[in-house]
């Protein structure tokens, strides 16, 4: 055997093995330093049940909203189900003011909604010593940049809830760098206040000044270190960390207020100018509540207010027992195409079994590490490549069965016979995610999330197949038949 069909041996099992792994229904994940993942099927709302909520504008009805705002409003909280862990979230815009959620079971759905339906604007405000009374939570604060929408004639936005007590200051937290960047170089930082500053409530108005809003965030994310503290780490966008260098460079030693839709979430001490578009600021909140946060500050803020109209929990399309049953009737469906390449194919239907398994696993365990949201047309997305690998297999040893009759070595059969039928299986598989491209657009497009669902799953599929065609098949079949003696038994290929 060739050091190079070794090698490539070698990388197959491998993979396969990972693949197993990953596919183990009481797999533990992957918990590293930086990745703390647990690999799980994401069942879609027809497999599992969950909420179905409708958001409405939270307008006057004599207000018109334009198809762009509602629009915009779709895509920032798809894109903050997403980022907290919804994977392929079901969003789609109802008429001119309603936007339809669909949340499949997850821990927390209530958390989750007041989460993507807060307007999410962050603004950074110029605070000096004598505005530290307006440092409470349950202060609305006024700013020059304005408020998003009507003026509400009640409270429209919930606060994020902090494990502080109200009568409490803010928090006296000086870190250094988070855990996660323990070894890199130092992340400029802003300290919080001393805690020695009495603050108390007042009903004084006063506007502050916006030195700027998380149109200039680029991106977000949340960590804790050893001792519990929690921080939102922020990277800026070029015009962004421009403006926050100068201003912090101007004002090193003073406090930076941050608040989330006029309310203070953190008012920290800048210890130094941060010049680079990256920094770092202790929260008062649970890991969490600051992973919540992130995903509203990523994305910048809803161009309206919304309010919850309707929300409906729903059951599964598929009951247990028929998820069940259909599961093993996948399974039967399987073996029996496994019988038909056997007895039809002999020693190479055997091989192709072989490799049907190992193409399966792979696809199974993409799917959980992506992760795929697994719905009805996903299931059948997965069925149908798999049919497709088949074809594969099929085209194979049929130009494999021609070459052996012209009595060709085995190694040249099988060189031959992939050369000769690679040419029909690229064309077709190329067609077929030609097809799955348009339909994840007309999904993504006209929000048919079913139809994406269905080409997603088809399209890795096929991906899939394109390698274990080009690698694991190819390999199998020279380690397998180039080392024994069959060529004289012509009825182990069924010729």
């Amino acid at each position: 055997m060739k050091q190079r069909q070794i090698l490539r041996l070698i990388f197959i099992i491998i993979l396969t093995s990972a693949a197993v792994w990953v596919v183990l229904p009481n797999n533990p994940g992957i918990h590293l330093r930086n990745l703390d993942r647990d690999l799980e099927v994401v069942s879609g709302l027809d497999l599992q049940g969950g909420l179905r909520v409708i958001l409405q504008a939270d307008f006057p009805e004599d207000v018109m909203i334009s198809s762009e705002n509602i629009n915009d409003a779709r895509n920032i909280i798809e894109n903050r189900l997403k980022r907290l862990g919804v994977a392929d979230p079901p969003v789609q815009v109802l008429g001119s003011s309603q936007i339809l959620v669909e949340l499949p079971n997850i821990s927390d759905p209530d958390q989750v909604i007041a989460t993507i339906k807060e307007i999410g604007l962050l603004e950074f405000i110029e605070i000096d010593s004598s505005d530290l009374v307006y440092l409470q939570e349950d202060v609305s604060i006024i700013t020059d940049f304005g408020r998003i929408g009507p003026e509400p004639a009640q409270e429209t936005v919930t606060p994020i809830a902090s494990d502080t007590p109200e009568s409490e200051p803010s928090p006296t937290i000086t870190p250094t760098t988070v855990e996660d960047a323990s070894e890199a170089e130092p992340t400029p930082t802003i300290e919080a206040p001393p805690d020695d500053v009495e603050i108390s409530p007042t009903t004084d108005q006063k506007v502050f000044h916006t030195v700027m809003t998380n149109d200039h965030v680029d991106s977000a994310s949340s960590s804790q270190d050893r001792d519990g503290n929690t921080f939102i780490s922020f990277l800026l966008t070029e015009e962004g960390t421009q403006i926050f260098g100068n201003y912090t460079s101007a004002h090193v030693g003073d406090i930076l207020g941050v608040i989330l839709d006029k309310r203070v979430i953190s008012a920290p001490r800048i210890s130094q100018a941060i010049t680079e578009g990256n920094a770092i600021i202790p929260v008062l909140l649970s890991l969490e509540q600051a992973n919540n946060l992130a995903a509203q500050i990523q994305f910048g803020p809803l161009p309206m207010p919304l309010m919850a109209v309707e929300s409906k929990a729903i059951g599964p399309v598929l009951g247990e027992d028929s998820l069940q049953k259909s599961a093993i009737a996948g399974l039967i469906g399987m073996g029996f195409i496994m019988i038909f390449m056997v007895l039809y194919y002999r020693l190479p239907g055997v091989l192709a079994s072989l490799i049907l398994l190992v193409y399966a696993t792979i696809t199974l365990a993409m799917f959980k590490l992506i992760p795929v949201t697994l719905t009805l047309p996903g299931v059948a997305g997965f069925g149908l490549s798999i049919g497709i690998a088949v074809d594969a297999y099929v085209l194979i040893f049929e130009r494999l069965k021609e070459e052996l009759r012209n009595e060709r070595s085995m190694n040249q059969a099988i060189d031959l016979g992939f050369s000769l039928a690679w040419p029909s299986i690229r064309d077709s598989n190329i067609l077929t995610l030609i097809i799955c491209a348009v339909l994840y657009w007309f999904g993504n497009t006209f929000e048919a999330s079913i139809v994406r669902s269905f080409s997603i799953t088809l399209t890795l599929g096929v991906l899939i197949n394109l390698f274990t065609v080009i690698t694991v098949s190819r390999e199998f079949l020279h380690l397998i038949l180039d080392n024994i003696n069959v060529i004289d038994h012509p009825r182990w290929f069924g010729i």
